[in-house]
């Protein structure tokens, strides 16, 4: 489908941006985890999770991609030092139209033979990448900065809650208006059936921003140590008290949306 000549910045309207807080404002009273994390995210506060033991055992930290701003991709950049990565919900993706990037490779293989050589299928933790494409807001000047990708990330969150009232085919558009790629923020798409087939950050986010009543699109990096490997798991707890941020394992984010959703 023929892409439709960039608007000017003045004819994208994003949705409203959710009201947001200081990063490190710390959750009010004793809260469930899960309570605490879904309250932070509605206040467009950082959410700290370790996926599992066995797994990738790594702890990421995310909030919610329309309350995306500059402070929050430095934080992520200088304190995480992890890809900082969107993490999309299944139904917002098949609105989208963003396929899986193994899908694209495995099409394109047929032209490019060292595509058909990488395919992911040792990956030690899990069966399938939930890796898409990379994008850029056709705003951005090199798309690097923390000041562009927080206008990929929050403009790609109001726009996916915009796209919940209207139609494919005007969600493509509007898409397509508004984003090139490839670019300097990648996306992750969930299973398609969350928290029951797959259990990566990506799933666990969108879990939570789910339960929360939000548009399921999250931003996120993990946490990277000096030694050079993952944080260890009580370090990244440790972090996120002196922040004042929720931290929770990834088993809680599951048993809760099993209760949720039946």
């Amino acid at each position: 489908m023929p892409r439709k000549p960039a608007k000017t910045a003045k004819s994208i309207k994003p949705a409203e941006p959710i009201k947001t807080a200081k990063p490190n404002k710390p959750t009010k009273g004793p809260l469930d985890p899960v309570d605490a994390a879904i309250e932070a995210l509605r206040q467009g506060r950082f959410v700290f999770v370790y996926d599992a033991n066995g797994r990738e055992e790594e702890t990421d930290f995310f909030l919610a991609a329309e309350a995306a701003r500059p402070e929050h991709v430095r934080q992520m950049r200088k304190e995480g030092g992890g890809l900082i990565f969107l993490m999309v919900g299944n139904g917002v993706a098949t609105k989208v139209g963003l396929p899986f990037m193994v899908d694209i490779q495995m099409i394109a293989a047929a032209k490019y033979d060292i595509l058909q050589a990488f395919v992911p299928d040792d990956i030690p933790y899990d069966t399938k990448s939930s890796f898409s494409i990379t994008i850029n807001h056709r705003r951005t000047f090199t798309g690097i900065t923390d000041r562009d990708r927080a206008l990929t990330i929050s403009e790609f969150g109001h726009l996916a809650k915009q796209a919940k009232g209207i139609g494919r085919t005007e969600t493509l558009e509007l898409f397509g208006r508004s984003f090139r790629s490839p670019g300097h923020v990648p996306i992750c798409v969930a299973s398609e059936r969350p928290l029951r087939e797959r259990f990566g950050h990506t799933e666990l986010s969108v879990g939570l921003m789910m339960m929360a009543g939000m548009t399921p699109v999250a931003v996120g990096c993990e946490m990277m140590d000096d030694s050079g490997g993952s944080m260890p798991r009580e370090r990244a707890r440790e972090y996120a008290q002196a922040h004042g941020a929720p931290f929770l394992e990834g088993k809680q984010i599951v048993r809760r949306f099993r209760e949720w959703s039946g």
